[in-house]
C-alpha cells in the first residue's frame, strides 16, 4: 500500500517536471513594453477624444462623459469583431485596465452564448465576468461613501 503511494508521488512529479519543461517561458520585458504601449495608446487616444470634445464647448464632465461612452462603444465593438481579442493576446494587462477592456469583459461571454439565445444566453451570461466586478467595485465604493461621510472633518 505504501509503496504504490510512493510510486504514485514519485510519478505525479515526473509529470510535474515534464510540463514544467515544456511551458513556454515568458517573456516579461516583452510583455511589460507592450502593455505599456497599448495601454497608454488606448489613453492617449481617450485624452484626445476627451480635448477635442473641450475644444467644441462641452464642459470637463460632459466631455469626460461623452469619451468614456466612446471608449466603451470602440471596446464592444472590436470586440464583435476579434479584434480586441487579438490585440490582448500581446498586450495582456495594457487592454484590460483601460475602460475598453471592461467593455471587452461584458461582450466577449454575451457573444459566446448567444445560440443559447437572448435571455437565458446573452441576458444571462452578459455579467459573468464584469458581475463580481461591479458587486465589488459598488460595494468598496458605498463603505468608503459612507467613511467619508463619518470621518470627513
Amino acid at each position: 500500500m505504501q509503496n504504490k503511494k510512493i510510486q504514485r508521488i514519485n510519478k505525479q512529479m515526473e509529470y510535474n517536471a515534464y510540463v514544467k519543461q515544456k511551458i513556454p517561458k515568458p517573456n516579461y520585458i516583452k510583455n511589460c513594453f507592450w502593455a505599456f504601449i497599448v495601454g497608454g495608446g488606448i489613453s492617449a487616444v481617450g485624452q484626445g477624444i476627451h480635448n477635442i470634445f473641450k475644444e467644441t464647448g462641452f464642459n470637463r464632465e460632459d466631455a469626460a462623459t461623452i469619451t468614456a461612452i466612446i471608449l466603451i462603444f470602440f471596446g464592444a465593438f472590436l470586440t464583435g469583431l476579434g479584434v480586441y481579442d487579438r490585440i490582448g493576446k500581446s498586450a495582456g494587462a495594457g487592454s484590460i485596465v483601460p475602460i475598453t477592456g471592461f467593455a471587452n469583459s461584458i461582450v466577449s461571454p454575451a457573444m459566446e452564448f448567444k445560440r443559447e439565445g437572448f435571455i437565458f444566453g446573452v441576458g444571462g451570461k452578459m455579467f459573468a465576468l464584469a458581475g463580481p466586478v461591479l458587486v465589488y467595485g459598488f460595494s468598496s465604493s458605498v463603505i468608503v461613501g459612507l467613511l467619508y461621510y463619518f470621518f470627513r472633518r
